[in-house]
């Protein structure tokens, strides 16, 4: 009874550590990804360095191929990339309250910058200060969406189809920016990974298909196998056969 109700006792403990942990890491979330909203600029395509260099370097939360499986999804998904970003990871770290408070922490910032300067200044990228600010930043804006393009196509598998399908990707969104083309990046990536599964399956058919000639090959040796076996036995039946004959032969000759 004692043993028992320590076990118990020891269970409620490790139970109660789990919480508190998950509600400390929480609020770490919270707390990081408060930062990434608060300090990067140009929306969610110039967060995704911000948050790799966080998320997998610093913190190492998550894997190099869980951010760029996370990335792809995020933009697959209904929302702004970088607040279906914080939500996977806080999800992945802390549970239903991680992705809560991750995505509280990516949005709060934004909104309180935005809500001020909607109150208190009517026209705000009038005053010249804040313009000419506003030009470098989109310059770093460029900068940080290049280095995150960058990081993914050094971090894509050796293989040539990846590579060839990211070439003709940057061809045709280059081509669609160039002729003033209405296409979506939902409507490409659909099609790179429809691209992709075609290979895997005529990859895979083509891999039982060899499986089934060598199957059939080896069937046919060891049907050949036995056929000689076969005759082999029957010429030495035959040769036993002759050899006995001679024997009775001469025992009659005799």
């Amino acid at each position: 009874m004692f043993v028992e109700e320590m076990k118990t006792g020891e269970s409620t403990d490790k139970s109660t550590d789990k919480r508190i942990s998950k509600g400390w890491r929480s609020w770490e979330l919270c707390a990081t990804f408060m930062g990434v909203g608060l300090f990067t600029f140009g929306g969610g395509y110039a967060m995704i360095s911000v948050i790799e260099d966080i998320c997998v370097h610093r913190k190492k939360w998550i894997s190099h191929e869980e951010m760029m499986d996370m990335t792809v999804i995020a933009e697959s998904t209904p929302g702004p990339i970088a607040i279906n970003c914080a939500t996977f990871v806080g999800y992945r770290q802390a549970g239903l309250l991680g992705a809560v408070m991750a995505t509280l922490g990516v949005v709060l910032p934004s909104f309180a910058v935005i809500y001020l300067i909607s109150v208190f200044l009517d026209n705000f990228l009038e005053i010249q200060v804040i313009a000419h600010a506003f030009k470098g930043i989109k310059a770093a804006v460029g900068i940080l969406i290049v280095n995150a393009a960058v990081n993914m196509l050094k971090k894509l598998p050796p293989a040539p189809l990846p590579k060839g399908i990211a070439l003709c990707s940057f061809g045709v969104m280059f081509l669609a920016d160039l002729l003033s083309m209405d296409l979506s990046s939902i409507v490409l990536m659909l099609a790179a990974g429809a691209v992709s599964l075609a290979f895997a399956v005529g990859k895979e058919c083509g891999r039982q298909g060899g499986a089934e000639l060598k199957g059939t090959g080896q069937s046919d040796a060891v049907q050949k196998s036995t056929e000689q076996s076969g005759t082999e036995q029957k010429g030495v039946e035959q040769s036993d056969a002759m050899q006995k004959g001679a024997g009775q032969k001469g025992g009659d000759l005799r």
